[in-house]
């Protein structure tokens, strides 16, 4: 089975995009992890597979697949990967407004000015049962036991599960130990991403987030989008917030309340391929 793709990254957090061609099975899970592998394969954080629209608003359908195989709900930076190759295929509105349909819901983005793609992320749930997460009742924090160490986490929904742990630096945050343990966590049914925060002024903070089946990424979307909220709940941030991570900046604007994540940076094509799948 022959696999046309583009390769593209939204601030070093790497997809592969492609056409889900009408009667070719997707890949296996053992497959997907074959492409990914960054020496043998492709290498990639997550696939990005468009199917023809579920809805009349929408261009396509679009889901997502991680590093191991697994499928996900959402991921922000390659919905933003997903409205800039519409475009560049001609696919987007003329005003360079794009509907896709996801198993999240519906996501809407734009190109605005340099390029630069904003998504509209819909509204954040902070209702433990809608990540699963497992706690008597919603609250701006919530202490957890990890590995017989007490932390303190906020916990929010972007279409997938995000937990935030606070940090004095994060360079130096136990990313690697910390996410694996937290992912693992009972409390957390279906696994979950993890952020480590560090908040340098209300209007900017670092982050580094270690995603659910794939490890520590250079960003994640939803993970920025999860950071600032948790944020914001908690009165620390402002509306409109610089996320600086180790692959770049990006942009959310959040209004709180039921008001959409607003989540913006940029979205580049670094080739495009075919390769073998067997």
């Amino acid at each position: 089975m022959r696999l046309s793709f583009t390769k593209m990254h939204g601030a070093g957090n790497d997809f592969i995009v492609f056409d889900h061609p009408a009667g070719m099975p997707l890949p296996s899970a053992a497959q997907w992890r074959a492409l990914a592998d960054r020496h043998r394969g492709i290498g990639f954080d997550q696939a990005i597979v468009f199917e023809p629209a579920r809805s009349p608003d929408t261009v396509a359908f679009y889901r997502i697949f991680n590093a191991d195989g697994g499928e996900v709900e959402q991921c922000g930076n390659g919905a933003r990967c997903a409205v800039r190759l519409l475009q560049l295929q001609g696919r987007a509105a003329g005003d360079g407004e794009v509907a896709l349909g996801s198993v999240a819901g519906t996501v809407r983005g734009r190109i605005v000015a340099g390029g630069t793609i904003s998504v509209n992320m819909g509204p954040p749930q902070l209702d433990p049962a809608a990540l699963p997460f497992i706690a008597p009742a919603e609250a701006m924090s919530y202490p957890i036991d990890i590995e017989g160490h007490g932390y303190e986490i906020g916990a929010v929904s972007m279409g997938n599960p995000h937990a935030v742990l606070r940090v004095t630096d994060v360079e130096s945050a136990p990313v690697e130990a910390i996410g694996r343990a937290l992912q693992q966590h009972p409390r957390f049914p279906k696994r979950v991403n993890v952020g480590f925060m560090q908040i340098l002024e209300a209007g900017r903070i670092r982050l580094r987030v270690y995603e659910r089946g794939v490890g520590e990424t250079l960003a994640c979307g939803t993970g920025i989008c999860a950071a600032v909220v948790v944020g914001r709940v908690q009165g620390l941030l402002a509306t409109d917030v610089e996320v600086h991570v180790p692959g770049g900046q990006l942009g959310v604007h959040w209004d709180g309340g039921d008001a959409p994540v607003w989540l913006s940076g940029p979205a580049a094509v670094a080739f495009t391929g075919q390769i073998d799948i067997e």
